[in-house]
């Protein structure tokens, strides 16, 4: 990294912060260069800042709708990146009641910013979540 770790946990901050907002443009400008998200136990993930745009966009637009509340469990910083452990309920197309996901989130520390993430949940949260790139997601290497 090339810049303290000080101020890559201070754009991890803005980062979270900026994912219950609409600012899609402030939240991308926290990332850096050709970003990776993994999902796991799935063994899934995208790749690069278009797809990351998608994500974002469909985030932005479908899933924070479906989002009727969370609440943080945990948080932690090293080396690589910032831990954030969540619960997240979430009214799912097609059911009668939301559901309630415990996610884990490592936010990647890349030189200048975020690298992407790694998540860890079930697959339904994480098919709500990405959406239309779902079938695009590529095994982890």
């Amino acid at each position: 990294m090339t810049v303290p770790i000080s101020k890559l946990v201070s754009i991890a901050v803005a980062h979270a912060e900026l994912e219950s907002t609409q600012d899609l443009d402030a939240l991308l400008a926290t990332m850096e260069g050709e970003p990776v998200y993994e999902f796991h136990p799935l063994g899934k993930r995208f790749c690069g800042m278009a797809n990351t745009r998608r994500y974002y966009t469909h985030f932005m637009q479908d899933v924070q709708p479906r989002i009727l509340g969370f609440s943080q469990i945990s948080e932690a910083i090293g080396n690589e990146g910032m831990v954030q452990e969540y619960t997240v309920t979430v009214a799912h197309e097609g059911d009668a009641e939301p559901a309630v996901h415990r996610i884990m989130a490592i936010l990647t520390f890349g030189e200048q910013g975020l690298s992407g993430e790694r998540m860890y949940c079930d697959d339904k949260f994480f098919r709500t979540l990405v959406g239309p790139l779902w079938d695009e997601l590529e095994p982890v290497a």
